[in-house]
């Protein structure tokens, strides 16, 4: 049976919205948005959200969820723990850390996330570790491999969405690995104006999609840094559906389900303005997959239509209109809660359920 014939076994369902930029908080100024997430040493829960002040500056704060009858409803600030503070995530008018994905990888003792640094040549992705959500220490930019066998060398392209799995799979390669998706963009028009879109060999469909790699298990152990070196690169998913005609792009850590794992994604439609110009002719919604268990570069299942899309008036209307991004699934009494931007200004957050 093909992917896309199986039935898809989980929905959202839409709880409300958990955070909203603070008045007078100058940090904020343009939206709280596309929230990592994980469990403090304390027990509690916490979202880092991703801070936009006035001028599309990023910052990555912290901020304690607040349950009320096994719900999240709220947040309590509690600061800010990365800031674009390094050379390399700082330009001449621009800056940023952006769009945490953080996974606690148990077998590392660590929360690692990713982020996007909004450097000199634009959004590159990065890694940073931490044991309690607080204190971060950056690893660096990620290096990708070199794989003759793709004709290209995937540090030349920018690079977003990038999110680790939380335990470690066998890779194709038959080597206990820690696998992690990332999404290429392929325009390098970009970076060097002229240079057109470039994309390896064997790959015809040009629009953006989720890829997979790998960190080998037994090189992490020897030296934590070569979480960013990754290798063994491949397509995992392509745009299929009529909402995600455009492009498609990874969501929160991927979560072992009984079919294998649910990888939630995004998908978008419209027509995307340059990479660093904030979007405004475009739709988000979120989608989902389901990937084989043993081989999780292996799509089993996809859904052909939005799992949630743009359609309250938070979701509609922000600094980038009509925009569902889910970033972060958490587990609160048992229940899974996924939490998303809404329009690039707020943060939502939608009941994972299971179709019987």
């Amino acid at each position: 049976m093909s992917a896309q014939s199986r039935p898809f076994p989980y929905t959202l369902a839409r709880v409300g919205v958990v955070m909203t930029p603070e008045p007078g908080n100058e940090l904020e100024a343009e939206g709280v948005l596309n929230p990592g997430s994980g469990r403090g040493p304390d027990g509690e829960l916490y979202l880092l959200p991703r801070l936009v002040e006035k001028g599309n500056v990023s910052r990555v704060g912290l901020a304690r969820v607040v349950v009320e009858d096994g719900v999240p409803i709220s947040v309590e600030r509690e600061g800010v723990v990365l800031a674009p503070d390094r050379g390399w995530e700082r330009g001449v008018g621009n800056a940023g850390v952006e769009d945490p994905r953080i996974t606690w990888i148990a077998e590392l003792g660590l929360h690692v996330m990713t982020y996007v640094a909004y450097g000199p040549l634009g959004p590159r992705t990065a890694l940073a570790t931490s044991v309690d959500l607080r204190d971060w220490t950056r690893l660096g930019p990620v290096h990708f491999e070199y794989d003759d066998a793709l004709d290209m060398d995937l540090n030349l392209f920018h690079n977003k969405d990038t999110v680790f799995f939380p335990e470690a799979v066998s890779g194709p390669d038959g080597v206990p690995s820690f696998a992690v998706l990332h999404r290429p963009m392929w325009d390098l028009d970009e970076v060097k104006m002229g240079q057109g879109i470039r994309v390896p060999a064997g790959i015809e469909d040009e629009r953006q999609s989720i890829w997979i790699s790998f960190v080998h298990v037994d090189d992490v152990a020897r030296d934590i840094r070569s979480l960013t070196h990754w290798r063994g690169h491949r397509l995992l998913a392509t745009p299929q559906f009529a909402f995600e005609a455009l492009k498609i792009g990874g969501g929160p850590p991927p979560l072992r389900v009984p079919e294998g794992w649910l990888l939630l994604h995004h998908g978008v439609t419209g027509k995307l303005a340059r990479a660093f110009d904030q979007q405004q002719n475009v739709n988000y919604a979120a989608g989902g997959m389901i990937l084989d268990a043993n081989e999780p570069w292996t799509v089993l299942a996809r859904t052909e239509e939005p799992l949630l899309a743009a359609e309250t008036e938070d979701e509609r209307s922000g600094i980038v209109p009509n925009v569902v991004f889910p970033t972060a699934i958490e587990n609160i009494d048992g229940v899974h809660f996924v939490f998303y931007g809404m329009a690039d200004s707020k943060i939502g957050v939608a009941r994972l359920e299971s179709v019987s």
